[in-house]
């Protein structure tokens, strides 16, 4: 249910500093670290488990290799010890769009509980939390899972909704992406009836947290984005996008998708139909 103008429908889906200091070291809790590497050696949650998903993309969304690419990432976390059933919180170096590909992620693998952790490492340093330097491997597991068709978006599920009154389709990515100037595939510009929403927009620059509701809800409404739609939001790779995502699913907006394949996939692949907006 969508909560008023001032209210998050779903608070829990971003957990304060405070809350995944309370889950530290309880069974079934898995934290996870999107940043790289390098960033995650050098200090990280205590317990957090690595997983840094960027560039683990899918150009492809026909049904056998978004199959594959679905598979992929369970055996990913369940090889860093994540299971289904646990409570899955996803940080990054803010409320970024590693950790919200994350949160897309898990919840379109079927999972129930999972959340991101609102500022990411920035809040957790600031509010003088500890820092782990040393962790312990974990103990990899399988997966299983059960997809949800309807969090996720293909080049065929977009195709139908171009012309569909009910259907919003909501580009992520910078002006310059969505005009056509800064062109990172085969061909640039949009997708037709796209209208654009940079994901940049979305979250607090001066704390890495996400904006509050009110001013997330008149973002959307500008851009006529309303519950009673069916939206599919879009970017280069499906990161940006996935924040979006996790934006309208805070709000409570009951259908949303991520195209997964995003402009990698529809700007590489010929054929498709390809606008550039003024």
């Amino acid at each position: 249910m969508l909560g008023s103008r001032g209210v998050v429908a779903n608070p829990d889906l971003l957990w304060s500093v405070e809350t995944l200091r309370a889950a530290l070291g309880k069974p079934g809790v898995s934290i996870v670290d999107t940043r790289p590497a390098e960033l995650f050696a050098s200090g990280c949650i205590p317990g957090a488990r690595h997983f840094d998903p960027y560039f683990v993309n899918c150009d492809d969304t026909d049904p056998g290799p978004l199959a594959s690419f679905t598979r992929m990432w369970a055996n990913m976390l369940g090889w860093r010890g994540v299971k289904p059933s646990d409570t899955i919180v996803f940080y990054g170096a803010f409320t970024d769009m590693c950790a919200a590909r994350g949160f897309w992620f898990a919840e379109y693998l079927g999972c129930n509980c999972v959340h991101v952790l609102d500022g990411g490492i920035k809040a957790w340093s600031e509010a003088g939390l500890p820092i782990e330097r040393a962790s312990v491997p974990p103990q990899p597991n399988k997966f299983p899972f059960e997809a949800v068709p309807g969090r996720v978006a293909t080049y065929a599920s977009l195709l139908d909704a171009i012309d569909d009154q009910h259907c919003i389709i909501l580009d992520n990515r910078s002006r310059a992406e969505f005009i056509g100037e800064d062109r990172r595939a085969k061909f640039g510009g949009a997708i037709p009836s796209a209208r654009l929403c940079d994901w940049d927009d979305l979250y607090d620059h001066a704390t890495g947290r996400m904006k509050p509701a009110s001013v997330l809800r008149d973002i959307f409404e500008a851009h006529g984005v309303t519950p009673d739609k069916e939206i599919t939001v879009y970017c280069n790779t499906g990161f940006r996008s996935a924040h979006a995502y996790l934006a309208l699913r805070l709000l409570g907006y009951p259908s949303v998708r991520n195209y997964v394949g995003s402009w990698q996939e529809w700007g590489n692949r010929d054929g498709l139909p390809i606008v550039r907006p003024d």
